[in-house]
């Protein structure tokens, strides 16, 4: 044995006794892959100067190095390095069953991304939902990983609450109840150009705490929440209070109305439901509105559309405008099929179309952020003090504008809206849920006042 070895066997003794004492499980040796074996895909893992080592291949999907056992809750921490030219991640509570998706891993996983997005600690759900937790949420967090280098991370998976770190940075926090235990795997990524074979991904320190679990204080990120309705400690903490209870009308009223629709709307299961009435705007169950009225808010909310179905969300509805026989006045994050309903073609440059401020700025969507028709899709909608306005869709800001600029006035000079002295600029106002003759969906309504 030379000295280098003596060393390093030195250092992985040390490092077992130091786990052992803390109540940590080496996962890995540091000098061969028991307890792992392959289970996607076909580029090589090898172990070299105490690193789990995995090589980019052509022609293979992606590659899977994954545990022997499933685990449940746990902390899991490891290190990492890997070429600045690829993609990698670290599953986590992840499934491998030849009777599901003829053995392809799917489930959480923790995004290693070292290109110029700079979403490394995100969370990824592997060929079963995408994206939970892009970075875009969490933009103070992108700087944390270090190309080029040794990267430390950290994923908390204790019960339903899942929370990463990179370099003791907080990233990502999410609220899931999924997939409760799995398998941990390293990733090689597939490749589509041939220049990108051979690149290197290296894991090592990799270590399980199972017993005695806690968070770790200092997480204070945006908690995307799956769980319906709820609200978490960290979510209270940030100021989150619940719009819409889940299970009664307290809190929203009729548009025009005094108290809520006795007809065209329903409660049923955590749901809050618009039901079907022909498409007509209004001409059943009506709009409903939030008994307060707010100036800087963050909403954000569930919403699940129906074939061809058309509502909206509006904000600063202040009701004083005469259109008892149509939806009520306000600015609107619209919600539509865009790709069966005729509304998505009207309007000007798409300005009709998911996401938009409707009629008037246009939403600038990527499709592989948006859930199918039938599936779950999250609106955000936040108004700063200022009056800056983001629309944001499933994690991902589509549009900006400022109410009351130049730009907004001159937006509004072109529009449906330019007949209503200055619309969309009330110092506060109700927020709405269209009714538009479509059964349309809404669930988790929360809102945080800035």
């Amino acid at each position: 044995m030379n000295t280098t070895e003596t060393v390093q066997t030195a250092e992985n003794t040390q490092g077992a006794a130091v786990a052992q004492e803390n109540g940590w499980t080496n996962l890995f040796n540091g000098k061969d892959l028991t307890g792992w074996k392959q289970v996607n895909g076909k580029a090589p893992y090898r172990v070299e100067d105490g690193a789990i080592v995995g090589t980019t291949v052509t022609d293979s999907p992606n590659s899977f190095l994954a545990t022997d056992k499933e685990y449940g809750d746990y902390i899991l921490e490891f290190e990492v390095m890997l070429d600045n030219d690829i993609n990698s991640g670290v599953q986590f509570r992840s499934i491998t069953d030849p009777a599901v998706m003829d053995g392809r891993v799917h489930g959480y996983q923790f995004e290693l991304d070292p290109s110029d997005r700079k979403w490394t600690g995100g969370i990824y759900d592997e060929a079963r939902r995408g994206w939970l937790y892009p970075l875009s949420l969490n933009p103070d967090a992108q700087s944390a990983f270090k190309k080029g280098e040794w990267n430390k991370a950290r994923i908390e998976a204790i019960g339903n609450n899942i929370k990463t770190w990179i370099n003791d940075v907080p990233v990502a926090a999410v609220v899931d109840d999924m997939t409760p235990k799995g398998i941990i795997a390293l990733q090689v990524h597939s490749i589509g150009k041939a220049e990108d074979a051979g690149k290197e991904i290296k894991w090592r320190n990799i270590r399980i705490k199972t017993d005695d679990l806690k968070h770790r204080e200092g997480h204070d990120a945006f908690v995307v929440n799956l769980e319906p309705n709820t609200l978490t400690e960290q979510e209270k903490a940030q100021g989150w209070t619940m719009l819409w209870d889940g299970k009664t009308t307290n809190g929203w009223r009729g548009a025009y109305k005094d108290k809520f629709p006795e007809g065209g709307w329903k409660i049923e299961d955590g749901v809050l439901q618009v039901l079907e009435s022909g498409g007509g705007e209004s001409v059943n169950g009506g709009d409903i509105v939030t008994e307060k009225e707010y100036d800087a808010f963050d909403l954000q909310l569930q919403f699940k559309l129906t074939e061809g179905a058309n509502s909206g969300i509006k904000y600063f509805v202040t009701e004083k405008e005469n259109v008892n026989n149509a939806s009520a006045i306000g600015l609107e994050y619209q919600l539509l099929d865009d790709e069966r309903h005729p509304d998505a073609k009207m309007g000007r440059d798409g300005n009709r179309t998911l996401a938009s401020l409707y009629d008037l700025k246009t939403s600038e969507k990527n499709q592989r952020f948006l859930k199918p028709i039938g599936e779950w899709n999250q609106a955000r909608l936040i108004v700063k003090p200022d009056n800056t306005v983001e629309h944001w869709l499933n994690g991902i800001k589509v549009l900006e504008y400022k109410r009351g600029s130049q730009e907004f006035r001159d937006l509004v000079a072109k529009s449906k809206y330019k007949v209503w002295e200055n619309f969309g600029e009330a110092e506060k106002g109700r927020i709405l849920l269209q009714d538009h003759g479509n059964n349309v969906a809404f669930r988790s309504i929360k809102i945080k006042e800035l």
